[in-house]
């Protein structure tokens, strides 16, 4: 396996993991979802050990958690990365 389609897989499973992390974030404003029911189940236990690490040193603020836009953000900052090295690596 070259580089490069390592550099492409990971940059697609991060946009994957990104695309849960949305969903999971758009969920958690309805109250009445049942995160112990599947799927809710599977994907809260993808998704918080992840966002957990950006909740341990952020705290909720007024009552809105803003731990999950800089677990995003992160995770956009390093697909972009993994793509830009991609388009290095395939220059030379």
């Amino acid at each position: 396996m070259d580089i490069g389609m390592l550099v492409t897989v990971l940059s697609n499973f991060l946009g994957i993991y990104s695309l849960l992390l949305f969903i999971r974030i758009l969920l958690s404003w309805f109250p009445n979802v049942d995160w112990m029911s599947q799927p809710f189940a599977a994907l809260s236990q993808i998704t918080d050990p992840y966002l957990n690490v950006f909740r341990s040193f952020i705290p909720p603020l007024g009552g809105i958690d803003f731990s999950p836009m800089l677990a995003i953000i992160l995770l956009q900052f390093v697909q972009r990365a993994l793509v830009s090295v991609s388009v290095q690596a395939s220059l030379y």
